[in-house]
């Protein structure tokens, strides 16, 4: 029998037939199979689980199907240990049953980080240092010495603290720093219309501390006192001003731009109400107002 006689047998031609039927079934059927096992088009946004500890987020993982994993943890002083900070994919992403949600929470107790040793140390390399290790510069403390601006000395709540002891990440080291022989002065700088941090720098980088810290009705929430500026000091920064090394100024801080207008007969005006606005020494009583720092 012919090669062409055998394509055009009729045995031939519906074996050849049910082979292709059979293939296109095969394919057809692995399609549906994977598409009912990736439910193609069933998604549904990523619940919102942020702020929620474990045990609460246990239901909203059931409820949807989901599955999740805690990956990592951070410390933010602001938000309770144990929820969640982050979570990949995020709320709102589209995601099908058994996805796994990824979570960082809060950690339960804060990072700690070691202290560094910054004596004999400058102010400036000193706060550098410290900042570089996540602990940040309180006050300064000047003591008679034959050098000046120079730390002699570390204290943390007002005891002193040996190079690498383990503390809390973002605690407050104050430095005692030597005052040299004499009544050294400096001049008090403008603060008006920094922010606290900044005024804070500046006022160190002059030797002097920030005192009292007042904050006005404007300030009501965390958020608020990140954004304050400050509208008024004491003593003032304006003409020949002087203060000795590790002087304190007392600063008032807001949000309301019309604060620091030029027109200071505003500033004038809104002072008028308030006693403790008065350029009298700040005492213990007068500073009822919230403070935040």
């Amino acid at each position: 029998m012919t090669f062409f006689k055998i394509i055009f047998n009729r045995a031939f031609a519906k074996h050849l037939g049910i082979a292709v039927l059979v293939g296109i079934l095969v394919i057809l059927l692995t399609f549906w199979v994977l598409n009912l096992y990736t439910r193609h088009g069933k998604g549904f946004a990523a619940p919102d689980f942020t702020g929620l500890t474990e045990q609460q987020l246990e239901h909203l993982i059931q409820e949807n199907e989901l599955r999740y994993a805690i990956i990592d943890s951070a410390h933010i002083n602001e938000l309770p240990p144990g929820v969640v900070i982050e979570q990949t994919p995020k709320a709102g992403s589209m995601v099908k049953k058994n996805r796994n949600i990824f979570f960082t929470i809060n950690a339960w107790t804060p990072e700690k980080v070691q202290v560094p040793d910054v004596i004999d140390y400058s102010i400036r390399n000193a706060r550098v240092m410290l900042e570089s290790f996540g602990l940040e510069v309180g006050k300064l403390i000047y003591v008679p010495s034959e050098y000046t601006n120079l730390v002699l000395g570390q204290h943390y709540k007002g005891k002193p603290v040996e190079a690498g002891t383990p503390l809390e990440r973002g605690a407050v080291i104050d430095l005692i720093v030597g005052q040299g022989l004499s009544n050294r002065t400096t001049a008090v700088p403008d603060l008006k219309g920094l922010y606290y941090d900044e005024a804070k720098q500046i006022s160190q980088d002059l030797s002097l501390n920030i005192g009292a810290q007042i904050f006005d009705s404007t300030i009501v929430s965390r958020e608020d006192t990140l954004k304050a500026f400050v509208w008024k000091q004491r003593p003032s920064g304006s003409g020949d001003s002087r203060l000795r090394l590790g002087s304190s100024i007392d600063i008032w801080l807001t949000v309301d731009s019309s604060y620091i207008m030029s027109d200071t007969s505003k500033v004038d005006t809104a002072e008028t109400p308030e006693q403790e606005f008065s350029e009298e020494p700040v005492e213990e009583e007068d500073l009822n107002e919230e403070e935040f720092f």
